[in-house]
């Protein structure tokens, strides 16, 4: 897909292409031009502060002050996320990208690739 569907909700479930459940919906974050797709988003900088009400801002909230390494922060940023959260004692959470959902039905998100190919979470 080339951008989030409007139906994902918190909690959805979320399987790999091979059809097994690997976590749910713990966030999301809908890229800055998503109701203008023609205007450019604004790129990242070290600029991002914990009280920017900014999309930087809203970027450092969601990822914490992990360290999210260029170019995938920009990516992020620029396209939009899932964060899933994994299942398994010892998962990582990830970040799902748009390109990455084949589909959303009633049984939750159908990705097009597997759990290894996601973005981890850094720790």
């Amino acid at each position: 897909m080339e951008r989030l569907p409007d139906s994902i909700d918190i909690g959805t479930r979320v399987f790999d292409s091979e059809r097994h459940e690997i976590g749910r919906v713990d966030g999301l974050k809908y890229p800055e031009n998503a109701t203008a797709p023609d205007i450019e988003p604004a790129t990242v900088d070290a600029a991002d502060t914990p009280e920017d009400n900014t999309i930087i801002g809203a970027m450092a909230e969601a990822f914490g002050r992990e360290d999210i390494p260029e170019p995938l922060r920009s990516q992020l940023l620029r396209d939009g996320y899932i964060h899933l959260d994994a299942r398994g004692l010892f998962a990582h959470d990830r970040y799902i990208l748009p390109e990455q959902i084949a589909r959303v039905d009633a049984d939750g998100i159908q990705l097009n690739v597997t759990r290894d190919a996601l973005i981890k979470r850094p720790n």
